[in-house]
């Protein structure tokens, strides 16, 4: 009985994904969105700040680290 329940439920939604007429077209533009936000966004606001200001993996991870317990040394 319990191997029919996740079957049932599988065939629900895809049933209902097939049915779809306006939904897949809101995928769409949801699908869009995210890769405006996660794509565009990240290009022109978030660069990427250890390789332009250092020059080394080594740099960079000792900037981690100091960023890291620099900020728990000030809270306690």
């Amino acid at each position: 009985m319990l191997h029919t329940y996740p079957v049932r439920i599988y065939r629900f939604y895809l049933d209902g994904f097939k049915r779809m007429t306006l939904g897949k077209t809101l995928w769409k533009i949801i699908l869009i969105k995210l890769l405006v936000m996660f794509g565009i966004f990240k290009l022109f606001f978030f660069p990427n700040y250890l390789n332009t200001n250092f020059e080394t993996d080594e740099q960079r991870a000792d900037h981690v680290i100091e960023q890291i317990t620099g900020s728990a040394a000030n809270n306690n």
